[in-house]
């Protein structure tokens, strides 16, 4: 999915942990623009707990990519302001999930 992203010409920074991802954005110094996670972690944390604990108290733009999130965690993603988006997901659905989050602040050329 990073490849896909960086095709379409965004800036990608890929993390295979929540801990990794916190080091990765320490290194650049600034807040990332989306947080795009899966909804199952490693250790049975799920990509909710994870995008809160990387928004902080700043409001960045997020969506799950999930192949099975139940009507109830739907709605806890949705109360937090996550967007989901079901696999396989069509690059269709990505892309306009990736606009319609980033609006015209984004980064694709």
């Amino acid at each position: 999915m990073g490849g896909l992203f960086r095709l379409w010409g965004y800036e990608v920074l890929t993390a295979a942990t929540e801990r990794a991802a916190r080091a990765r954005l320490a290194e650049r110094r600034r807040a990332p623009d989306l947080i795009v996670c899966d909804y199952h972690l490693s250790g049975g944390a799920t990509g909710i707990e994870a995008i809160g604990r990387l928004r902080g108290a700043l409001p960045i733009p997020a969506f799950l990519i999930t192949s099975d999130v139940a009507a109830a965690e739907s709605a806890e993603a949705a109360a937090s302001g996550i967007h989901v988006v079901h696999k396989p997901a069509d690059a269709k659905i990505l892309r306009a999930t990736l606009r319609r989050l980033l609006g015209t602040g984004g980064r694709e050329q």
